[in-house]
């Protein structure tokens, strides 16, 4: 039976263990791939080029090999040939990552019978303990060996599963081994590189000879109690990141001692993969996961655990779940689709310049990690708060916290009659309808004979300017512009009409009037036309009426307005006009404990006595903080103070090398902009390849014009109306 340990100690042992595991996770997943590169190709290079070297210089290579350091059990020519032959070929596969294994044991081969004929040297006693990691380990995600390996362990070739199986089970069992001889064998160098004693005779030579101590020697804070805790493996990566830190800034100030590299890549794989099975940090390890275990991937170990229900898996909804991912709790994370959905640039999938996938993640993705989350694909239809259960279409779930994100969507002000002509822009449904209609006009523009049509057709027309609004009307200038240029024989997309409709004074009412006046002035030199102080009083198949005036426009996208989903219903919970729940300062539902609302769904004044505005960073922070809230009740710990908005800024784009961004007093427009927005905007998408092919989408697009997601998919939600050759009334 497990001794109780006191809740401070417990508390402060699970921070510790949380905290450690997440930076071991950031360095193996974040950091070791790019590390694991540059060790291969400088390894490989090394290699590859002493190879060549003895190719172009066959005379000397077979002379060295006949006189100067002969191989007893090879002829001198095989010997030239066989070492340079490995040199060569074994460095390109270990440049690739591909056959790294069998690259590394023939290089290590290479490596100790040279070591055993020329007498061992630091630098070459390295490489083979390097040649031996590669051997165990294998190369990381950056290599051929990892795009292939899935598909080789379920191929029909024969034997080729077993080999990977068997690589696989090598990997598992004999790194943490090496990683333990490793760390004792460096540490054993350290302890000799810097004894007073002279070097020893008899038996010991060996050891000594064998050891890289010269190069431990010069390592700036190498002393025995160093060697002696690596040798016990207790801190061993702290111990590993001090002597990094120390040989580098030695390194800055003396750069002569090369070889010392060798050391530092060693004490890198130490830092970001561990001392090893046999060492007192993994002991320790074992005790404190013996008091306070881990969950384990059995659904039986989240029993009994507090259950926490999040609906809604936006920016606020993922990162409550985040906060909460390294404690013992069951989490349940709902949400009507299977992606977190980055919203800010959904304006780029309706204009054709990104794919969904560029913007969306599976949700099951960003936590597959994380065990104590449960992610559920459904829609919630209630909430049932004396019994302490939601509902979906299908399943009753209990709770004993619920966190409600469930986000906005369209508000037409009362006028929902308007909204199969006016499609509003909240999820990748929307912005693939928007896309459909935006390059259908322009299809059946094609295929027009009356002029007035074809106008009405090359007319789109925009209900809001605030950011979404502006944004989407650059944008379909854009394309029209310059992504369409000498694709249609009938007309010229760059006459098409973008006219962007607001009921204020100003456009991005939001920003301060003097960026406002920038963004309009910037929307006019794209050639859209700026209506402001109009007021939108009718929307049908044919156009709009804006105030007295109807502008024939088939295509009509709604930016003007959004309402909260009926969380607020569901709780009987006082909201405000557009459906936010009113929540306190820590974002709980008044009258129902343990309820929290957050994002979208709620409205708090939590921003100097303001509204928290519906941006993606307020999202962030709110979820976090009503996660780190449920930690600390659930832990007994203080609560956190009262919820305090922290702005950081407002950014809007009009089109190419034109935006504007406000970061309290400091205001910045045009090309800075721009590249601060594009910055901004590719940092919070999730995960490394959506972030990788929104850049060179954007890059390709902006050095050729072109806009290449131009797909045309779906079908129609309302009838459209066919060409007609007769005039229709246009403004």
């Amino acid at each position: 039976m497990n001794t109780p340990v006191s809740p401070p100690l417990s508390s402060l042992l699970r921070l510790s263990k949380a905290s450690t595991n997440f930076t071991v996770r950031v360095l193996q997943r974040l950091v070791w791939p790019k590390i694991d590169t540059l060790i291969r190709l400088g390894l490989a290079q090394a290699f590859c080029v002493s190879g060549v070297m003895k190719v172009t210089h066959w005379g000397e290579t077979l002379a060295a090999a006949s006189h100067d350091f002969p191989v007893r059990f090879m002829t001198p020519i095989a010997a030239a040939y066989g070492g340079a032959s490995v040199e060569i070929v074994g460095g390109v596969l270990l440049a690739l990552g591909l056959m790294t294994r069998y690259a590394a044991l023939a290089l290590l081969a290479l490596s100790v019978t040279s070591l055993a004929v020329h007498g061992p040297a630091d630098g070459q006693l390295c490489c083979a303990a390097l040649f031996g990691w590669y051997a165990v380990q294998g190369a990381g995600p950056f290599s051929v060996d990892a795009v292939l390996r899935q598909g080789l362990a379920d191929s029909a070739l024969p034997v080729v599963p077993r080999i990977v199986a068997g690589s696989e089970w090598v990997r598992a069992h004999l790194t943490p081994l090496y990683l333990s001889l490793m760390r004792i064998w460096v540490a054993l160098a350290l302890l000799v590189g810097n004894s007073p004693s002279p070097r020893p005779n008899g038996p010991l030579v060996v050891l000594w000879t064998w050891l890289p101590s010269d190069l431990a020697a010069q390592i700036p804070v190498t002393s025995g109690w160093i060697g002696a805790l690596l040798l016990l493996g207790f801190g061993t990566r702290y111990l590993g990141v001090l002597v990094i830190t120390s040989v580098l800034a030695n390194a800055m100030m003396d750069p002569r001692g090369t070889d010392v590299v060798y050391l530092i890549v060693m004490f890198a794989i130490i830092v970001i993969h561990g001392g090893g099975r046999f060492s007192l940090d993994h002991a320790l390890s074992t005790v404190v996961d013996k008091y306070l275990p881990t969950l384990v991937r059995d659904a039986r170990a989240l029993k009994g655990l507090p259950r926490i229900v999040i609906v809604g898996a936006g920016f606020a909804g993922v990162s409550c779940a985040n906060a909460l991912k390294n404690v013992a709790v069951s989490v349940t994370l709902i949400d009507r689709v299977n992606y977190h959905l980055f919203q800010p640039l959904l304006y780029q999938v309706a204009t054709a310049a990104l794919s969904p996938g560029d913007i969306a993640t599976p949700v099951r993705q960003l936590f597959r990690d994380a065990f104590s989350i449960r992610v559920l694909l459904g829609a919630v239809t209630g909430v049932d708060t004396h019994a302490r259960a939601i509902r979906t279409e299908e399943h009753v779930i209990p709770y004993d916290y619920l966190v409600l994100a469930t986000g906005a969507t369209h508000s037409y002000f009362g006028k929902d009659a308007w909204a199969p002509y006016a499609p509003g822009l909240k999820g990748v449904a929307d912005a693939l309808e928007i896309r459909r209609r935006i390059l259908t006009a322009f299809e059946r523009a094609e295929a027009a004979t009356d002029a007035n049509e074809r106008a009405a057709l090359l007319t789109f027309l925009i209900v809001g300017g605030g950011p979404t609004g502006v944004e989407l009307a650059g944008a379909i200038a854009e394309l029209a512009r310059f992504g369409m240029a000498k694709e249609f024989r009938t007309f010229d997309p760059a006459d098409s009409r973008v006219i962007l409709v607001q009921s204020a004074p100003r456009v991005l009412p939001v920003f301060a009037e003097s960026l406002s006046f920038i963004a309009q002035r910037s929307l006019k030199k794209l050639g859209i036309e700026v209506l402001l102080g109009s007021r939108v009083d009718a929307i049908d198949g044919e156009g709009v009426l804006v105030g007295e005036r109807r502008i024939a426009a088939r295509t009509v996208l709604w930016a003007a307005g959004v309402a909260a989903s009926p969380a607020a219903t569901w709780l009987e919970a006082d909201a405000d006009s557009a459906g936010r729940i009113r929540v306190g300062t820590d974002f709980s539902v008044k009258g129902i404990p343990d309820v929290f609302a957050i994002g979208d769904t709620a409205v708090s004044n939590g921003w100097n006595g303001r509204p928290v505005p519906g941006l993606a960073p307020a999202a962030k922070q709110a979820g976090a903080y009503v996660g780190r809230l449920i930690r600390a009740k659930i832990e007994g710990l203080a609560a956190p103070s009262p919820f305090k908005y922290r702005h950081l800024g407002s950014l809007a784009t009009i089109g190419r090398k034109a935006a504007v961004v406000e970061f309290g007093t400091v205001k910045l427009w045009g090309a800075p902009a721009w590249w601060l927005w594009g910055l901004v905007h590719v940092s919070f998408l999730v995960g490394l390849r959506n972030r990788l092919f929104t850049m060179i989408n954007w890059f390709w697009a902006y050095l050729t014009y072109s806009s290449g997601i131009r797909l045309i998919t779906g079908h129609a939600e309302i009838t459209e109306s066919p060409v007609r050759s007769s005039p229709a009334s246009q403004v």
